[in-house]
């Protein structure tokens, strides 16, 4: 492949290189802060042949590429605009001007999220595998494989140790993740976070026992007493300390002399975050965490089967949108509240069925780019990466994206009337089933085998009356 001529003709099809503000690229997309998105001319640009699709999101142009291409294509187009390398905070910086006020907070919580996923993602996967060997009915009646096989019982057991870390410790996560995202120091977002898992509160999973039996532990502050508990599995406690802890050191640091930074700011910054949080800032937020979460289920208990198909539907188009990510921070509470979450299975079947949609485009195609990038995107959907497929397929012929979303509510609707649960959040495809409460396998199965068979027969189908690809 000219990588030259493909940056050329990228370049042309996008508006020249005045259209360009800045640029990077990840593993498999060209990353592009735009001046202008409306003059970049699609119908060209899909036909290049570097070019698997494209979209817009969160104000940045993104082009899909491909792994061990991208990075070849981005040099020569940074080479023939003109402009220098960028990195991804940079592209960020200059294409925020472009998004309300909702998409801003939408981006925020996924630069919060989508850094500690492969960690929670992880935790799903060996999660699974512990219920393999610990769940009874699986291989054997009201037995376990530990139980037929005792000698795995302590390899499960290190298994379930590894696997908790991550969702035991998830506010030490969130509150570096969150304080690197407000622009603080790493570290102190690691420290207070861990400081509201601390052994000596009270694990926040007790927290319901110990009121009902009156044992509560508490300090008392000059006769104020405030309850000594931990948030264990919690999210927006540790967001709003991280946030609040962020903008004492940033206060501080303009203010204090580097030569006593080291051992002022930093003491000050979480001794003060730390005592806002056990008075004021965790309860008020653990009481709206709780409400939240009970408010779904409640709704989830009563309309299950039109919540299913609801969510089902639309997750597509929320990925779309990138409001995705703000439910990746409900599953995690719904996870540290109740253990198991009823959203997630959902997530999972949708991205199943946009790939199936991308693999009937691929099996109807005459077109040998279009079958390459049917396949491709496919399997990346199958695997929990549907935006190759959504941008680069589904969309861009519209009927395989509306068959795709379809197949996942009448999905969606059966495994919530089923009660399906995950006690995990895991890979958001076909590997999915192992992040599933064993007792629903059987149900998840039939929910896999619609998202399977139906987008991929009826757009195969409607794709040959259409003749369109």
């Amino acid at each position: 492949m000219d990588h030259k001529k493909q940056a050329s003709q990228i370049l042309e099809a996008i508006g020249g290189k005045e259209n360009i503000s800045a640029a990077t690229h990840c593993v498999t997309r060209l990353r592009l802060a735009l001046h202008d998105e409306g003059i970049v001319d699609d119908e060209k640009l899909n036909k290049i042949d570097a070019v698997k699709g494209s979209f817009s999101t969160n104000g940045q142009f993104q082009i899909v590429i491909g792994q061990g291409t991208v990075d070849k294509v981005y040099k020569e187009l940074v080479a023939l605009a003109g402009i220098g390398e960028s990195s991804k905070e940079e592209v960020k910086e200059a294409s925020k001007g472009k998004m309300n006020p909702l998409q801003r907070g939408i981006k925020t919580l996924a630069d919060i999220f989508i850094p500690i996923l492969p960690a929670i993602v992880t935790a799903g996967l060996l999660l699974g595998i512990n219920n393999i060997l610990t769940a009874q009915g699986i291989f054997w009646d009201d037995q376990s494989v530990i139980d037929v096989y005792p000698q795995w019982a302590d390899i499960a057991n290190m298994i379930i140790i590894i696997a908790n870390t991550a969702f035991t410790f998830l506010p030490g996560l969130i509150g570096w993740s969150a304080v690197k995202r407000f622009g603080g120091s790493p570290i102190l977002g690691i420290v207070i976070g861990l400081i509201l898992v601390h052994p000596e509160l009270l694990n926040a999973w007790d927290y319901g026992n110990a009121v009902e039996e009156g044992s509560v532990p508490t300090w008392n502050l000059f006769g104020w007493e405030i309850e000594k508990i931990g948030y264990q599995g919690q999210v927006l406690p540790v967001l709003v300390a991280a946030y609040v802890l962020t903008k004492i050191e940033l206060f501080m640091r303009k203010r204090t002399p580097d030569s006593i930074q080291l051992l002022v700011v930093g003491p000050v910054a979480l001794l003060v975050t730390g005592f806002l949080t056990f008075m004021f800032i965790g309860p008020v937020t653990f009481a709206i965490g709780n409400f939240i979460t009970d408010g779904l289920v409640a709704v989830f208990d009563s309309f299950a089967t039109l919540g299913g198909l609801i969510y089902g539907g639309l997750y597509g188009v929320l990925v779309i949108t990138g409001m995705h990510h703000t439910f990746l921070a409900v599953d995690i509470q719904l996870i540290g509240s109740t253990g198991t979450t009823f959203l997630w299975p959902m997530l999972a079947l949708s991205n199943i069925a946009q790939g199936s949609a991308a693999f009937a485009i691929m099996l109807a195609s005459r077109d040998e780019k279009l079958k390459g990038l049917g396949l491709s995107s496919g399997v990346s959907a199958y695997l929990g990466i549907t935006e190759p497929a959504l941008f680069g397929v589904n969309l861009r012929f519209k009927y395989p994206f509306v068959i795709a979303i379809s197949s996942s509510a009448i999905a969606g609707l059966y495994i919530s009337a089923r009660g399906v649960l995950a006690n995990s959040i895991g890979v958001g495809g076909v590997p999915g089933i192992f992040s599933i409460v064993s007792d629903y396998w059987f149900d998840f199965l039939i929910g896999m085998a619609i998202v399977i068979i139906l987008p991929l027969v009826a757009t195969y189908l409607y794709a040959k009356r259409k003749k369109d690809v």
